[in-house]
C-alpha cells in the first residue's frame, strides 16, 4: 500500500519560518514616528514656501493681524512647528527617555498653531482640518507610549 504525500507536505509547511507581527508597542512607534516625520516635512515645506514669498497666497488674509506678509509666520512654522515635529520624530524612533513628552508637545504646538491661524485668517484650506486631524491622531498615539523611564535624557 502506498501512503499519501499529504503528510509530507504538511510537515514541510510547518518547517517554514512563521512571519511574526510587530509587537504592538513597536508598531505604535513606527506609526507615530512616521506621522510625526510627515508632519515635520509638511511644516518645513509650507514654511519654506512662505519664506520664499508665498506666491499665490493673498496677503489680504493677513489684514487685522500683526503681519504684513508671510515671512514671520512662515519662520515660526519652520522653527517652532517643524522643529518640534522633527525633535519628536527623532525622540520616538531613537526611544529617548522623554519621547512621549516630545510627541505630545509637538502635537500641542501644531494644534495651537492651527487655532491661532484660524483665529487670524479663518478657514481657508482643507489643509487646516487635515492637519488638525493629524495633530489629534499624533496626540492620541503619543499618549499610548509608555511614560518616561529613569536614566539620562537620551537613554
Amino acid at each position: 500500500m502506498r501512503t499519501s504525500p499529504a503528510p509530507a507536505r504538511a510537515s514541510r509547511r510547518s518547517r517554514q519560518p512563521e512571519q511574526r507581527a510587530l509587537p504592538p508597542k513597536a508598531a505604535l512607534r513606527y506609526i507615530l514616528g512616521a506621522l510625526l516625520g510627515f508632519a515635520a516635512l509638511n511644516a518645513f515645506a509650507g514654511g519654506c514656501y512662505g519664506l520664499a514669498g508665498a506666491k499665490g497666497i493673498p496677503t489680504a488674509w493677513l489684514h487685522g493681524s500683526p503681519f504684513r506678509d508671510y515671512f514671520v509666520p512662515s519662520l515660526v512654522l519652520v522653527v517652532l512647528v517643524g522643529g518640534s515635529f522633527l525633535v519628536a520624530t527623532v525622540a520616538v524612533f531613537a526611544r529617548w527617555r522623554h519621547d512621549r513628552m516630545f510627541a505630545i508637545g509637538a502635537a500641542a504646538v501644531v494644534l495651537a498653531w492651527l487655532a491661532v491661524e484660524v483665529a487670524i485668517i479663518g478657514y481657508v484650506s482643507w489643509m487646516q482640518p487635515a492637519t488638525a486631524i493629524g495633530g489629534l491622531l499624533a496626540l492620541v498615539l503619543a499618549w499610548q507610549l509608555p511614560p518616561g523611564r529613569s536614566g539620562n535624557l537620551l537613554s
